[in-house]
């Protein structure tokens, strides 16, 4: 008898690198799932859309509770939901920091934290979490958005070594800027600068991402775990 195919949840797919990635696993026969807060206009094969905050504990439980009744495993996480705000530390208003650390770190611990509980049934699953470049470039104006991505680097490898026991493999991707919603309000000229220190000197696109996350999903990716790979040919 044949192996059901994979089930595949992937965060913030309503548009962008999100909405790609749906396109792209869905298309290769993974059963997936995709949430965001807003209903996104996707209707694929193998798709399911579900509306869900992931900075919402509540929420995210919800959805991990629908999952387990309707397909009764996790197989893979892609913990793709973010939002930025480009704005120096001492103008940025404590609402929008919040909101920056609610949706990309608690929401990548709270996804985290109930898929492994999933995946741990059947002692196998891989977790891929999204970073950015902007840690390891220090970018100036993004201290909080690189201070939250900075956080889910540090949390994804000790998580990696938590989890190694039940089959579990998490590591994480760090794209360069890359043509989306998020990048769009930012001044092309600070683009540019960005882009100049790269060593490959281009703005990423969603398809240099989903590269990386396919081999980290592969069943012979199992003793790759705790890793951080940057785009661009930033270290």
């Amino acid at each position: 008898m044949a192996e059901d195919p994979p089930v595949l949840l992937i965060t913030g797919t309503s548009s962008g690198i999100g909405a790609y990635l749906a396109r792209h696993y869905a298309g290769r026969g993974y059963r997936t799932i995709g949430c965001s807060r807003k209903a996104a206009d996707l209707e694929l094969p193998n798709y399911e859309h579900v509306r869900a905050d992931v900075g919402s504990e509540q929420e995210v439980g919800s959805l991990m509770q629908h999952i387990r009744e309707k397909y009764g495993r996790l197989d893979a996480l892609i913990n793709n939901a973010g939002v930025a705000s480009m704005n120096y530390a001492l103008l940025l208003p404590t609402a929008t920091a919040e909101k920056i650390m609610a949706t990309n770190f608690m929401g990548t611990f709270f996804l985290c934290r109930e898929g492994a509980r999933l995946m741990r049934q059947r002692r196998y699953g891989r977790i891929v979490n999204l970073g950015t470049v902007a840690v390891p470039m220090n970018i100036e104006g993004e201290s909080i958005y690189a201070a939250s991505k900075s956080a889910v680097v540090t949390f994804s490898r000790i998580l990696a070594r938590e989890v190694a026991p039940f089959g579990i493999t998490v590591n994480v991707v760090g794209p360069t800027p890359i043509e989306t919603n998020l990048i769009r309000s930012v001044p092309k000229d600070k683009i540019k600068r960005l882009v100049d220190q790269l060593a490959i000197k281009r703005l990423g696109t969603p398809a240099d991402v989903a590269n990386v996350i396919d081999f980290f999903l592969r069943p012979e990716s199992d003793y790759i775990t705790g890793q951080v790979v940057y785009l661009g040919g930033v270290s």
